[in-house]
Order: structure tokens, then sequence, then C-alpha cells
């Protein structure tokens, strides 16, 4: 039997490999009207364990890769004793708390993640972008951004993060601006504070007795 050859099949394999690199470059910059030009520099789909020169568990929460999914919770009975007995209840671990490490100055983040718990609670969940510097409490009907603790302080009614479902949030920041978008709804936050100079960090934090699940995240450095 006579094997017959397809130009057609060439010529498809042929455009798929020239078009390859395009494609990996193309999925690998980020979507980011702040930059020029970006950097991949951290990506994770949670597929193996977790990647401790990027992720610092905190207040002994509890986290774990489980179906591809990074998944926090509190901490132990014991620790929470502890600590209460101590006198530091703050920090006991009732709420799941990482940080993800080694953010550029200049960033883009794109990340998608769900906070639960079985009711809102006024502070939290939200986002530390530099440790203390820019926080991002995620109202059930108001976000806002407060930076360095009293130095500004603005309110927006979108876009906001809802409870207990998964969300696609992006977090763009270079100096003076940080874009902040849920879902694809945007709002661009301007302050002379915004600077992420001698930071690089960005916290998550959830409600007590509640979860957070990262289900994967890209960060790229900003030209």
């Amino acid at each position: 039997m006579k094997s017959h050859f397809c130009p057609c099949a060439s010529l498809v394999l042929l455009v798929w490999l020239v078009l390859l690199p395009a494609l990996r470059a193309e999925k690998s910059k980020a979507d980011s009207a702040l930059f020029e030009k970006t950097k991949l520099v951290y990506e994770d789909d949670f597929d193996g364990e977790l990647n401790l020169d990027f992720w610092e568990i905190r207040q002994n929460s509890t986290w774990k890769i489980e179906d591809g999914i990074l998944k926090g919770s509190q901490s132990s009975k014991a620790f929470q004793a502890k600590k209460i007995a101590a006198g530091d209840k703050a920090h006991a671990g009732f709420k799941p708390v990482i940080w993800l490490k080694q953010v550029p100055e200049n960033f883009v983040c794109e990340m998608r993640v769900r906070y639960s718990a079985e009711k809102p609670h006024a502070k939290f969940p939200l986002f530390d972008v530099g440790h203390h510097i820019h926080t991002f409490h995620l109202g059930e009907k108001m976000t806002s951004l407060t930076i360095l603790k009293d130095k500004a302080k603005m309110k927006v009614e979108a876009p906001l993060m809802p409870l207990n479902e998964w969300a696609d949030v992006t977090i763009a920041l270079k100096k003076g601006v940080i874009h902040f978008s849920v879902n694809g709804k945007k709002h661009v936050f301007e302050s002379e504070y915004i600077d992420m100079t001698g930071h690089s960090q960005i916290d998550f934090k959830g409600i007590d007795l509640g979860t957070c699940d990262i289900d994967h995240i890209k960060i790229w450095a900003g030209q």
C-alpha cells in the first residue's frame, strides 16, 4: 500500500512552527497600559511543591497545594491558644495569611483568587501591596485603598471583590499610580504616596475562620 504525501499538512505544520515563538512571547507578556515593556519574573499554576523562594507562610496559618490550587486556612487550635495566652490574639492565625515575595518595584500581577467566609467583615479580606504600604480592603459594597496607614485613603464602588467566588485580579503599579482590576473592571488610583521603593511583597489576608484559594499567579517587572 502506497503512502500519499499531503502538502497541506506540511504547510500547516510549517505555519505552526513559525507562529509558535510569537504565541509563546504573547502568552508571557502582561496586558498593562502602565508599561511599554514587561518581563515575566514568576509564574505558578501550583502543580508541585510550594515555591518558598517566593512564598512565606505567616501566623502559622495552614497552607497546602491540592488539585492545582494553593489553599489557605486558619492555624491550629494549639497555636491559637498559645498566642492568646501570650496576649497576641491579633497574630494567632485565625485567618489565612501568606506573603508573595520578590515582587518588583514596578510590576504587573495577574492572579485568580477566591476569599471565602460565612459572612463579610468590615476590614478583611485584603491585599497589602508592600507590607502596610498600599492596603486594599475588599468590602462587600466598597473597595478602599489605604496608603501608609493614614497618609491617604480612597474608596470606590467598583471594582468589587466578590466573597466566596473566584475572581480574576490584576494589580499594576508604578510610582504614583495603581491599576486595580477585578473580573475585567478597572479603577485607576493615583497618589503621590504610591511607591514600592524598598518594598517587594504582596500580602494575602483572609477573614477569621475563612479561607483563601489561589488558582494561578503571574508577576511581571514593568519597564
